[in-house]
């Protein structure tokens, strides 16, 4: 069934974040766990680990510290939507976050989307108040199953570039 749902926790980033990673809408896993890509079969912890060359995190405190150490920001495009379950196919009913907090205390100096349902909804919403772009990664989702993790982590190094 569709559920209207806001997003139920803040953007991870500090002052010296350079880059922000932005998802579309948390899954049901993610929400339950109060944190990003909590769903086990998420790649997105996996890669970017790799690209990193840091262990894999476990934790919510251990992911928060590996990204924040590497100026590393995460959102999402959504703040409230309709959605059933975790299809980003089902969104409707879209109200976007406001990501001038982020810009302003932050020098972010490229924005990634996780995924062509993150992108385009950044590029209807959002760009158009930012004026910024954003680049749009293979998403790291387990229902884009034809992109191996060797793809995903080739595709992404790009991130390391504003690092």
């Amino acid at each position: 069934m569709p559920e209207k749902i806001d997003h139920p926790f803040g953007p991870l980033y500090n002052a010296s974040s350079r880059i922000l990673i932005l998802g579309s809408f948390p899954s049901v896993k993610s929400r339950e766990q109060n944190f990003f890509y909590g769903h086990p079969q998420n790649r997105f912890w996996r890669v970017v680990s790799e690209l990193l060359d840091e262990a894999l995190p476990q934790t919510i405190p251990e992911k928060r510290k590996m990204l924040l150490s590497h100026h590393i920001a995460l959102w999402d495009t959504i703040a409230s939507c309709t959605v059933t379950g975790s299809s980003d196919a089902s969104i409707k009913d879209v109200i976007p976050n406001d990501l001038s907090k982020i810009l302003e205390a932050a020098e972010i100096r490229q924005i990634y989307c996780n995924g062509r349902a993150s992108w385009s909804l950044y590029e209807k919403y959002i760009r158009p108040v930012t004026g910024r772009s954003a680049v749009k990664l293979p998403s790291t989702s387990p229902a884009n199953a034809a992109w191996s993790i060797a793809r995903l982590e080739e595709a992404w190094k790009v991130i390391l570039e504003e690092l």
